[in-house]
């Protein structure tokens, strides 16, 4: 089966397209936006690229038809959290059910990440955060949120056929709005209402970004920075990132707990903006960005919208002292006068034990699990899971 080097717009196109027919007949579809998968791969919007490399295929049959895609990655500037095992990526596969098609695809990633130096791949990731595009779907296909793929149930033996072990796995948790919150978070919003200036909970002000990018900033750096794979994150960075927000942001999705005027706790959210972009054309040209903004005018009137949790942070100083307990009494109550009635929390490794008892706390439950698999080059190494937060 011939492999071609995506290099040209007709390899492109073959690349994005590919997609659409492997999943025509799964109705929980929802296709990423063609130019956000691009981006991915632009040079001139994807900074990584400045001191790594990515390289993309698609594989064809006899007959000329595309049956997989697969890209690999390498970030030169990332440090490795084991400094005798250097890991590549790879990503954006999609493959009819066919293991030899796979294992080819599977095989040029290796081969490709292992003439850069590399002695192991992660996947399928995003070279790029984590926050999207990372992860295989093995349970719970129902729609996907904006920025995780959707994935076809085969799609699991098809890597650990091939030899992919288990590295840790991403949960989406879910919870109705309006479920009651169990009587200690009530306790802790009141011991924090006693103590009002000194303690404070609000939403963002959308129109001040200089101060949500300070905030979500300050916040960020001290309650994510220092855990593995997660790099600080730089002020123009955070403002860039709420500069992408204000197009979709609802203000009151953008919770801030303040001592003394001091951020020390957050709960970021959007609306699920898959529930918009459903309606839309996946190339996004002008007259899908039109649609865009008519379904959203729309969706926004709507009293029954889905939110999804993009990130929950509290400063270690502040960590099990109930200021998340207040902080979520805080945002329920927002959320259901703006007419959110369900929320998906998006991405809580199983390496991560302290936000899972968050989830189940405010009674959420597991309803998509993802999986990144690791594949170690040399097959007699010991295979380490990714490490528990302590």
């Amino acid at each position: 089966m011939p492999l071609h080097e995506v290099n040209s717009p007709a390899l492109v196109r073959q690349f994005l397209d590919l997609p659409a027919r492997l999943y025509q007949n799964q109705p929980n579809w929802i296709s990423p936006l063609d130019p956000e998968i691009e981006t991915v791969f632009d040079p001139a919007k994807n900074t990584l690229l400045a001191h790594g490399e990515a390289i993309r295929w698609v594989l064809t049959n006899a007959a000329g038809t595309v049956v997989g895609r697969v890209a690999a990655f390498v970030n030169r500037a990332a440090e490795p959290a084991d400094p005798t095992l250097p890991v590549g990526g790879m990503g954006f596969f999609e493959c009819e059910d066919d293991q030899a098609a796979a294992n080819e695809l599977f095989g040029a990633a290796r081969l490709w990440l292992a003439a850069r130096g590399m002695q192991a791949m992660d996947g399928p990731i995003n070279f790029g955060e984590r926050d999207r595009f990372w992860g295989l779907l093995t349970d719970g296909f129902t729609e996907p949120n904006y920025g995780m793929f959707f994935h076809q149930p085969y799609y699991q033996q098809l890597f650990e056929q091939y030899g992919f072990e288990l590295f840790f796995r991403q949960y989406t948790c879910y919870r109705e709005v309006d479920m009651p919150l169990h009587p200690a978070f009530s306790r802790a919003f009141d011991t924090y209402a006693q103590q009002y200036p000194t303690f404070r909970f609000q939403h963002a002000n959308k129109r001040d970004t200089e101060k949500l990018a300070h905030d979500f900033h300050q916040v960020y750096n001290l309650a994510w920075a220092n855990h593995s794979g997660i790099s600080p994150m730089s002020l123009d960075k955070a403002r860039d990132l709420v500069k992408q927000m204000q197009p979709v942001l609802d203000e009151r999705l953008l919770w801030f707990a303040y001592h003394h005027d001091e951020p020390i706790a957050f709960f970021v959210s959007l609306p699920e903006l898959n529930q918009i972009f459903k309606h839309v054309s996946r190339r996004f040209g002008l007259l899908a960005k039109l649609r865009f903004l008519w379904e959203k005018r729309q969706y926004m009137q709507r009293r029954d919208k889905k939110l999804f949790g993009v990130i929950f942070g509290v400063v270690p100083e502040w960590q099990g002292k109930g200021i998340e307990s207040a902080l979520m009494v805080h945002a329920r109550a927002e959320f259901m006068r703006a007419g959110y009635r369900e929320i998906e929390m998006n991405w809580i490794g199983d390496f991560n034990p302290r936000m899972l008892a968050v989830t189940r706390s405010i009674g959420a439950r597991i309803y998509k699990t993802h999986v990144t698999y690791r594949y170690l080059f040399d097959r007699e190494r010991p295979f380490e899971r990714s490490p528990i937060i302590r």
